[in-house]
């Protein structure tokens, strides 16, 4: 997961990269652009000779740290979209940023508009229908906290089926949608070895994406004149 581009600016995002996220970017992608990069965790992981790296953060103390993996980072709140036009981006990313955004329209119009004719939007959110949320809201509870899903510097939350529709809604073709997550197994886990628990939980995410993942994971392109008319 990157960086919060709703959040304070002296608020540092630092981890090893969005694994989910990084799996979907495609071997030939040259131009990639990282809306929300963080410290560049992801573009450390994508970083290569033949690759041009945009990332975009709020945080001047993130781009002084991205800037080491990203051949160029620009320091923007992207709510009113890009800060600058942009074109022929193979790959855009906004990993854990949309939930961070009032009105993500402006942005994903933006995208929409510099990727290439075979270019993708990656977007990763946090599911806020996962059990243990909708466990904690089913007893009453809606309290914010200082990081996950109810992380204090969210504006919005979503579904896997409202966050599809989002990304419809705004002129996108999702190609393909997983959930990433786990089933409550409780100390079971404890005792047995986690590669025992590898395919149960893909197979619960499978089936019931909204209901066992606490991250989704979309892959979308732009939508087609023709294919936008008939939406």
């Amino acid at each position: 997961m990157t960086s919060d581009l709703g959040s304070a600016a002296e608020k540092v995002y630092a981890n090893s990269g969005n694994l989910e996220v990084l799996s979907k970017v495609p071997e030939d992608a040259k131009k990639i652009l990282d809306i929300g990069c963080g410290a560049g965790d992801n573009a450390r992981q994508l970083m290569r000779e033949d690759r041009t790296i945009i990332g975009l953060t709020l945080s001047e103390d993130e781009a002084k740290i991205a800037g080491e993996f990203c051949d160029r980072v620009i320091v923007a709140n992207v709510e009113q979209g890009l800060p600058e036009p942009m074109s022929g981006v193979d790959v855009a990313i906004c990993s854990h940023i949309l939930e961070h955004i009032c009105f993500p329209e402006k942005l994903l119009a933006g995208v929409r508009q510099s990727l290439s004719p075979n270019g993708r939007l990656i977007v990763a959110l946090p599911n806020l229908m996962w059990y243990r949320t909708r466990f904690r809201i089913l007893m009453g509870r809606f309290e914010y906290e200082p990081h996950g899903i109810m992380d204090n510097t969210h504006f919005r939350w979503y579904t896997f089926k409202s966050a599809q529709r989002m990304l419809e809604q705004n002129g996108y073709v999702v190609e393909s949608a997983h959930a990433k997550g786990d089933l409550p197994l409780g100390p079971i886990r404890r005792l047995l070895p986690k590669s025992w628990f590898v395919f149960p939980d893909k197979l619960a995410c499978r089936v019931f994406p909204g209901l066992f993942g606490f991250q989704m994971v979309f892959c979308v392109r732009a939508s087609s004149d023709a294919e936008s008319q008939s939406a």
